[in-house]
């Protein structure tokens, strides 16, 4: 049942406790031996995520080859897959959660609400869309976009130039979107398996600073019963549409009553890093019987509200050095570090709290990461 997952960071870090507590070995390729995940991963294997061999030597003696980043080359995935091997999601399915482009298409075909949009191949491209929709537009680069990067919102073409040169270059492709004005973020999170069963968690609301999460509300405390069970709808008609298997996380815009979708993950996600003391099944454990093919696990809540708190950057060299004061203050909430070097903004971990007065969890967390970051 060796479990072979591509990616060093803080995700397979993650399924690492999920898969031992299952005793499911865990292989991963990674970055780095002293990287987040190789730090707690035993039978880690330094290598890049497009090192043929080192894929192929993973993949022949475990049952199925994960991921925890999309950013993959597609062709050996396909070789691999041909050649029997099990690859979860399948590289059909993981293109369009690593091509923007390719999503927006498919999930339009799929009838799916998603913003306008428009390939962009020409800086005269880009006006036209900027006039259609009132001066304003988000512009990504179709791959390689994460946490804010790779975005921006833009008034004019030139705010953009450097992409549009490296477009013309044929360095990049590029897509414009409306600016949605929205009243919330939400994500809907799910997990299904090869055999075709699904298992959805509630619908959590996401705050984001810079373009990056930052806070994690579940179930979302704005979200109207209607609207949650509409976005959960629309998470598994992309999850079937696409034949995702694994983890699924769908964010989206809210505005009024619409909802829209943003973004794709297929793996464990930001938005779900909660389920780990909120929910009966967290989304790593999930993650890895989906991908098995195991019968998943209940995701039911064990508490009304779930707060999730990212650390974002510190002062201390270590955030560690401030354990005394942050557990000691605050001995409720579940303080989950990712063994990362600290940078400026950087995910360096999160906290998790979990009860029944929501304002109450959002202070509690708030404040033990503010004592991690130094700030407090």
């Amino acid at each position: 049942m060796r479990v072979a997952v591509i990616g060093g960071g803080q995700l397979a870090r993650m399924m690492q406790e999920a898969a031992s507590a299952l005793g499911i070995p865990l292989a991963a390729l990674v970055e780095a031996r002293d990287g987040s995940t190789g730090q707690v991963v035993p039978d880690a294997v330094v290598g890049a995520p497009d090192d043929e061999d080192r894929v192929r030597a993973l993949a022949e003696r475990s049952a199925v080859l994960t991921f925890e980043h999309e950013h993959q080359a597609t062709a050996l995935l396909e070789r691999l897959q041909a050649e029997g091997y099990s690859v979860q999601p399948s590289p059909a399915a993981l293109l369009y959660a690593r091509d923007k482009l390719a999503m927006r298409r498919r999930l339009g075909e799929l009838g799916v609400p998603i913003p306008h949009w428009r390939q962009i191949r020409s800086e005269t491209d880009l006006e036209e869309f900027l006039a259609q929709h009132g001066g304003r537009a988000i512009v990504k680069t179709a791959r390689g976009g994460y946490d804010g990067k790779g975005v921006r919102a833009v008034e004019k073409s030139e705010e953009v130039g450097d992409w549009l040169e490296a477009m013309a270059a044929g360095g990049v492709e590029l897509l414009a979107e409306e600016q949605v004005d929205f009243t919330c973020e939400v994500a809907a999170l799910l997990a299904r398996r090869p055999s075709g069963e699904l298992r959805t968690w509630p619908v959590a609301e996401t705050r984001q600073v810079d373009g990056v999460c930052s806070t994690v509300l579940a179930p979302a405390p704005d979200l109207d019963d209607r609207l949650a069970a509409r976005a959960q709808e629309i998470a598994e008609q992309i999850a079937v549409g696409l034949n995702v298997t694994g983890v699924l996380a769908v964010e989206m815009f809210l505005s009024g009553d619409r909802l829209t979708v943003n973004e794709l993950a297929m793996r464990p996600h930001n938005s779900g890093h909660w389920t780990i003391e909120g929910a009966t099944t967290s989304q790593f454990e999930q993650h890895l019987r989906a991908v098995l093919d195991l019968p998943l696990g209940d995701t039911t809540p064990v508490a009304p509200h779930a707060v999730m708190v990212n650390l974002l950057g510190s002062v201390h060299e270590d955030p560690r050095h401030a354990y005394p004061e942050a557990l000691g203050r605050y001995p409720e909430v579940k303080v989950h570090l990712y063994g990362k070097e600290v940078r400026p903004g950087r995910k360096l971990g999160h906290v998790t709290a979990i009860g029944e007065d929501l304002a109450e969890l959002e202070s509690r967390a708030a404040g033990a990461v503010a004592v991690l970051k130094g700030v407090e």
